[in-house]
């Protein structure tokens, strides 16, 4: 009975001596604003920006100038269309690290949202300037798409190009240079810029429908009607609309 009392004395030490630092841990990370950060991280990428904020505010209260959590805040906001508070956070966080690139980046897609073009444009245009930054896809990218919605399409479709340079399976930039070749009415180059992008993305609805209507305008009714056909069960009510539009009118043919 002794030999028993003293091996569960031994164990219940080794747990409360494993406990000690565990508990050591926890309590440094609820003091350290990078490791709150790093959840607010985990969240975003996550798809949850509410929970994201309440790490990316804890650690902003250990650290009023951890730029990093300011530029989190920004992302987080972004992602719930909360457009102000976004560019707020993103300027703080310039303000505190004017070289943070990824956040010029950011600055420039919410102020393309809210109107302010020339600030936009901008800011793409720091971010393509730094030459480390690892992602000058995206602000070629953002440029281009600002410049398409300018009816600037030659800019658009140069800009377009250096994204795809830099990363030739961004299927967002592959798309969009589907479309400006569409609005330069150069068809042919419009549907082999889609199909490039199916190589990548299979199963892109909105490149498929896309596709169709590049093949309609290109008088390729045939293979519009293929198209089409392929995607009217996975589109949605507006892409829906638009495909009966499109058949109506082969269909006369």
């Amino acid at each position: 009975m002794k030999t028993w009392t003293i091996t569960i004395f031994m164990i219940c030490l080794t747990l409360a001596f494993c406990a000690s630092p565990e508990k050591k841990m926890q309590e440094q990370q609820e003091k350290d604003p990078r490791y709150q950060y790093n959840m607010g991280l985990f969240y975003l990428n996550n798809g949850k920006p509410e929970e994201a904020i309440k790490y990316f505010q804890k650690s902003l209260s250990l650290d009023k100038k951890y730029y990093l959590s300011f530029n989190g805040m920004g992302i987080a906001y972004l992602m719930l269309r909360e457009l102000e508070k976004s560019a707020q956070y993103f300027e703080r966080s310039l303000e505190l690290n004017p070289t943070l690139t990824d956040a010029h980046n950011y600055l420039g897609t919410v102020y393309q949202e809210l109107g302010h073009l020339e600030k936009a444009e901008q800011e793409f245009r720091t971010a393509i300037a730094d030459l480390n930054y690892k992602s000058r896809d995206l602000p070629y990218y953002n440029l281009a798409r600002l410049y398409f919605g300018q009816n600037r399409f030659a800019d658009a479709l140069y800009y377009v190009q250096k994204s795809l340079e830099f990363n030739a399976r961004l299927v967002m930039a592959i798309n969009l240079k589907g479309v400006i070749y569409e609005r330069l009415e150069d068809y042919e180059a419009a549907i082999e810029s889609y199909k490039q992008g199916l190589k990548i993305a299979e199963e892109d609805v909105d490149l498929k429908f896309n596709l169709g209507v590049a093949y309609f305008k290109n008088t390729q009714f045939d293979e519009a009607k293929a198209m089409f056909a392929k995607i009217y069960g996975l589109a949605d009510l507006n892409m829906k609309r638009q495909i009966d539009a499109y058949m109506k009118i082969i269909n006369k043919q």
